[in-house]
């Protein structure tokens, strides 16, 4: 049984909305080792501004595969996380990764 087209269609448009961009795919790519905290995704991530960074966060957050908590040493650095959902998109980055290694 196969997907009527159409149907795959819209279902792209809504999920580029969320992931169609290069710093919420570098983003989720860096916390997919460990918790970070938003200095360690700066220096990780290189050039990315921090206004840039903090949009991103919030709208995985609400998106629901960013999770930010503060820790309790201080209680004022935040530390952030893929939440299960997020873990989800994992396989999708590295086919990504495959096709452009393999196509471009």
């Amino acid at each position: 049984m196969s997907i009527p087209m159409q149907n795959l269609t819209k279902c792209s448009k809504r999920e580029l909305k969320i992931l169609g961009d290069f710093w919420t795919l570098e983003l989720i790519q860096a916390l997919s080792d460990e918790d970070k905290r938003f200095s360690q995704l700066e220096k990780e991530l290189g050039n990315i501004s921090p206004t840039t960074l903090t949009q991103r966060l919030k709208k995985l957050e609400a998106q629901e595969l960013v999770l930010s908590k503060k820790e309790t040493i201080d209680k004022i650095s935040v530390v952030y996380s893929l939440t299960e959902k997020g873990r989800g998109i994992l396989p999708v980055l590295h086919q990504i990764k495959v096709f452009a290694n393999k196509y471009l």
